[in-house]
């Protein structure tokens, strides 16, 4: 196991919940601040680390690589243990550093959004990230281009989704949050959510959109 993607992946995990989840629990942020956020660390760190270990941050990602036969099993683990813990270390830190952390940003239901509508939105809308992840960084088709991409995707799909769910996309963001603020409401959906859009992603790109001579 590579110790330099492990610690990518852990410093990139926490920067995404230290800047993402820190923009929202603030509360100074309005919705495109919270969108360009988070849409900033993936950016950011797409061309610092995307070199090392690709720059996952999140669970999903790496069970749709997994499973497109893009990254060992062994890794996936590895890289699953490390993404998580960043995700609670930020959470944990932002908990310390901010005078009023408030519910620390943590993902939950807009007040008349049911679980199934939520889950519907955390579904498609880690489709729609983990598809360009596959369609720029995997197929090498975007070049150097991949990571603004990915950024880009991930501040529309909150542009959207954040006034409904809060826009998780990723099992760890929502981990870390709601475990140092104690709310674990509808917290199902936001693992059962991302983890089935980057499934259907990865099936999208294998089964169909791959092209033959990458094999």
């Amino acid at each position: 196991m590579n110790t330099k993607n492990l610690v990518a992946e852990f410093i990139g995990t926490f920067a995404l919940i230290f800047i993402g989840a820190g923009a929202l629990a603030i509360g100074s942020a309005n919705l495109v601040g919270v969108a360009l956020a988070h849409g900033l660390v993936i950016v950011g760190f797409a061309y610092a680390y995307g070199h090392i270990s690709g720059t996952h941050i999140n669970p999903a990602v790496t069970l749709g690589l997994l499973i497109a036969g893009e990254i060992e099993f062994v890794a996936a683990i590895g890289y699953w243990v490390v993404q998580f813990l960043g995700g609670i270390l930020g959470a944990v830190a932002l908990s310390t550093v901010l005078p009023n952390p408030g519910d620390l940003g943590v993902t939950i239901l807009t007040e008349g959004v049911t679980p199934v509508q939520g889950l519907i939105v955390e579904i498609v809308l880690t489709f729609f990230l983990v598809n360009t992840i596959f369609n720029t960084a995997v197929s090498g088709k975007a070049s150097n281009f991949a990571g603004l991409a990915i950024g880009l995707t991930l501040v529309f799909c909150i542009l959207m989704g954040g006034p409904l769910t809060r826009a998780s996309l990723n099992p760890a963001r929502t981990l870390g949050p709601a475990i140092v603020s104690g709310n674990y409401a509808d917290i199902w959906l936001y693992f059962v959510g991302p983890l089935v859009g980057a499934i259907l992603a990865a099936l999208l790109y294998i089964g169909v959109l791959k092209n033959k001579g990458e094999m």
